[in-house]
């Protein structure tokens, strides 16, 4: 034990010298430090051109004017809550049993004829019918229902952010939806006799009173990185309350008003015929991924643009010591490398992505733009995260450069691996892209979270991403580790003649 410990000191020894001469090498090189700041000027500087001409307006019943505030569920996420509602006030317990006869629905399509629009009869997967009982009507408020979904069975849904399955039915099924205090219970049926519990939620703090009853909604249709018109309908019978006997009424809740401050847009509404009620909804009632308002990620949509110059100063830093890397110890030497420039990397991203999140936000707020609610937490991920990326994106060019013969080779292959797939997901192509490739890492910009219960087009504007934000800078990271350790490996069995045949054809 004694014996090998001054060994194990020694080569530490050796290694923070190495460290600090690879250090000395970076500062005495003015160009690298230049290329860094570059790279925070490209990142900060695309991201407030494009906050800072952001401009938000809507059309309300008051006419055309500054976008609202985005709606916040329970837990303070942006959420939609836009449905047609036919309810009955119920004082403590009771039930709601009743059911789905029909869904049917008007899809928007592209338009066949430039002008003509083009409206067909469908449902979209997310198309809601079914049993509600919330707090109010009043919007953001909290809930739970059961319904029948367009493509993906029975669901139960409360607060807005959760999703439970049931089954995988798109037929005529029953259901039901108990209270018992704060416990709201969902049941599914094939035949009405024999019932399968859904889920059980607890909506704390809900009141005596509570309203119960019937909704329909239905998101848009995605088309063109756009949501266009849809609408459901269905049809409901056998319909039994327990605990509540009054009248029926039926409100278009969120229901938005055209120019003119009257006409409904889109409205929905009940039709009674015998036991049956037929009722028409549009809208959603879930997390508001894309109409909540900007995201705080488009903030740093320069950034991709922005790790082109780390990705250059990375692979030059490693040609330029390739004298060193003829002498002993090139594995040593090859780790410092990655160290520094990491570092280095790291600082870069995390003064941009520091400087431009906040101010970016703050301008985004100031010309009244609706933005989406981002926790203290979230903000920091999204900036540190930023900076992990730079780090794994310099290594991994680091690393290229070790292990390829031609510097614009390593430089060509980092920004295929990391910038153009970024690029091409932006533009709604290819998302596969940012799963098997280190462009990944940017999931861990991300600042809304993924709803698996809400469809987005595939493109980063809409705010999409394949894998959640750590797994995607962990996929960013296994690349750059790769690669380290291959260009590791190949230095560590022909150190001399590898680092010539480089110097060759430098």
């Amino acid at each position: 034990m004694s014996s090998s410990t001054p060994h194990r000191s020694s080569q530490r020894d050796r290694f923070s010298q190495v460290l600090y001469a690879e250090w000395a090498r970076f500062r005495a090189v003015r160009g690298w430090a230049l290329a860094m700041a570059a790279s925070v000027l490209v990142t900060v500087s695309l991201g407030l051109l494009i906050a800072g001409s952001a401009r938000s307006t809507c059309v309300t019943g008051k006419g055309e004017g500054p976008c609202p505030a985005p709606l916040v569920g329970p837990d303070g996420t942006a959420v939609r809550d836009k449905y047609y509602f036919v309810h009955q006030p119920l004082q403590g317990n009771g039930s709601i049993t009743a059911r789905v006869s029909d869904l049917t629905g008007q899809v928007r399509l592209p338009d066949a004829v430039p002008g003509v629009r083009n409206v067909k009869e469908g449902v979209v997967p997310w198309a809601k019918a079914g049993l509600l009982v919330r707090q109010s009507l009043k919007q953001g408020t909290p809930y739970a229902a059961v319904m029948l979904t367009g493509a993906h069975g029975v669901r139960m849904q409360y607060n807005y952010t959760h999703d439970l399955p049931g089954g995988p039915h798109n037929g005529p099924q029953w259901l039901r939806l108990t209270r018992s205090g704060d416990t709201i219970t969902g049941y599914e049926s094939d035949e009405g006799q024999t019932w399968t519990e859904v889920g059980t939620v607890k909506l704390t703090g809900l009141p005596d009173t509570v309203q119960i009853g019937l909704f329909v909604t239905s998101p848009g249709a995605l088309w063109d990185m756009a949501q266009a018109f849809a609408q459901a309908t269905a049809t409901f019978d056998r319909i039994t309350l327990r605990g509540a006997d009054g009248s029926w009424r039926g409100d278009d809740v969120g229901v938005v008003m055209e120019s003119d401050g009257e006409t409904p847009h889109h409205p929905g509404g009940v039709v009674e015929s015998g036991d049956k009620l037929i009722v028409t909804g549009g809208g959603d009632i879930g997390p508001a991924s894309v109409e909540g308002g900007i995201r705080a990620d488009l903030t740093l949509i320069g950034g991709a643009v922005g790790l082109i110059p780390v990705l250059v100063a990375a692979v030059t830093f490693f040609r330029r010591g390739l004298d060193s890397m003829a002498g002993p110890h090139p594995v040593r030497r090859l780790a410092a490398q990655a160290a520094v420039i990491g570092a280095v990397a790291f600082v870069a991203g995390l003064v941009a992505s520091g400087a431009v999140v906040p101010a970016g936000l703050a301008l985004l707020r100031a010309h009244q733009n609706p933005v989406q609610p981002i926790t203290l937490g979230t903000e920091s991920r999204v900036i540190v995260g930023y900076a992990a990326l730079t780090t794994a994106a310099a290594v991994l060019a680091l690393s290229l450069a070790a292990l390829v013969r031609r510097g614009i080779v390593a430089v060509g292959l980092g920004l295929a691996l990391v910038v153009v797939p970024y690029l091409l997901v932006s533009a709604g192509m290819a998302p596969w892209l940012l799963v098997i490739t280190p462009a990944a890492g940017f999931a861990i910009t991300q600042s809304v979270p993924a709803f698996s219960h809400v469809d987005v087009g595939p493109s980063l504007i809409e705010g999409y991403y394949p894998l959640p934000p750590w797994a995607g800078l962990g996929v960013a990271f296994g690349y750059a580790a790769l690669a380290l350790g291959a260009a590791m490996a190949v230095h560590r069995r022909t150190p001399g003649s590898r680092s010539a045949n480089h110097q060759e054809n430098a």
